[in-house]
């Protein structure tokens, strides 16, 4: 994960608490297609710690997919944020919904996430952490 997005991350994850795991993989590599993985997954019931994936079993838990980018909010996180909430959904949670994490929001963009209501925005700056209807 970018150093840059690293921090934005743990203020998220300060603001929610629960397990954080940093680049969780959600696609192994194969012959026909690359492994991908998200930037962080947070467990908001689990306790307050970072994990590794290997350690934590998404299956009947509460998940929160995060995609990060430190600047406006753009078209490839908001991509990101709607297909990894797609990705997640094998590993069976009893709940899930996507965040794409940046720095500042885009008034012309964010709307047209509306048709997804399980994937948000959070807005991360110097003036604190700020989820967006």
């Amino acid at each position: 994960m970018s150093k840059l997005e690293t921090p934005i991350i743990e203020r998220y994850w300060e603001s929610i608490r629960g397990t954080l795991i940093e680049e969780f993989p959600v696609v192994e590599a194969s012959a026909t297609c690359g492994p991908r993985r998200v930037d962080a997954v947070l467990l908001p019931e689990g306790a307050y710690r970072r994990a590794h994936w290997r350690e934590v079993s998404l299956a009947g838990q509460h998940v929160i997919v995060v995609q990060a980018k430190a600047n406006r909010l753009g078209m490839y996180l908001m991509g990101q944020a709607v297909f990894s909430l797609e990705l997640i959904r094998a590993f069976r949670p009893a709940s899930a919904r996507s965040v794409a994490l940046c720095t500042k929001d885009d008034s012309v963009l964010r709307p047209l996430l509306a048709r997804y209501p399980d994937v948000g925005v959070v807005v991360v700056s110097d003036a604190g952490v700020t989820e967006l209807p």
